[in-house]
């Protein structure tokens, strides 16, 4: 998609600058944003009394990109009050960096400008895979996303074509909510590597424990290990 009408984004993001609140500020900002699909999605800026909380025209607009089909931005204009071109902050090229890429073009006062122009040596989802040896970080499936930081993960021995190997289960604590009933949640994969295991557990719960060979219980979890689960797992 090489063709930008670079007058209609521009337009939208006029007219979503109109729909800004702004009391604190008096600076309202609208911004439109060309997706891969064809489609526009807009956004403003939302102030709010507890200023840190703000949400600037682009978080708008990426919250619009996925509540309307997800994609990727291929083109954004920000514009101030008076219609013409505004920078984006430095959050919100992270923001955009995210759901656009490098190549994701932003309306200047002078030509368009890549992302990768406005945000150079990006942090990205590279330097997250960087850490974690190319393993992509475990993902909660989105129909459990509600049960984050709930429940509890056992992480236990298993055996796999005679070789052992490490598994968890992922289930539900009856003190999270009275009326429901307990059971898993979700089952794990195997790894060679217990700690690959937990590695999967904390990104669920901060509560995580460990059962080895001889039964023995450990806490791998988040913060000091409860008064029934004294004994911290250490690796090797």
């Amino acid at each position: 998609m090489t063709d930008i009408d670079w007058a209609q984004l521009r337009a939208a993001a006029t007219e979503a600058m109109r729909h800004a609140y702004a009391p604190y500020s008096t600076f309202p900002v609208g911004a439109a944003a060309l997706v891969d699909d064809g489609r526009v999605v807009v956004g403003c800026n939302v102030e709010n009394a507890a200023y840190g909380v703000t949400l600037c025209a682009e978080c708008g607009v990426v919250s619009s990109l996925h509540a309307t089909g997800g994609g990727r931005l291929v083109a954004l204009s920000c514009v101030d009050a008076t219609g013409e071109p505004l920078m984006p902050c430095g959050r919100c090229r992270q923001l955009l960096w995210e759901h656009g890429g490098p190549d994701c073009l932003i309306e200047s006062k002078t030509r368009p400008l890549r992302m990768a122009e406005l945000l150079p040596h990006a942090f990205g989802v590279e330097d997250l895979e960087a850490v974690t040896g190319e393993t992509p970080v475990p993902v909660v499936p989105e129909r459990l996303a509600a049960w984050r930081g709930r429940g509890t993960v056992f992480v236990h021995p298993d055996m796999s074509a005679g070789q052992q190997v490490w598994t968890a289960y992922w289930e539900r604590s009856a003190g999270d909510d009275a009326d429901a009933e307990t059971g898993v949640l979700e089952e794990a994969p195997s790894w060679d590597d217990p700690a690959e295991a937990i590695t999967w557990g904390l990104a669920r719960t901060p509560r995580v424990v460990v059962v080895d060979e001889t039964g023995t219980i450990f806490w791998a979890g988040e913060g000091e290990p409860p008064l029934e689960i004294p004994v911290r797992w250490a690796a090797g």
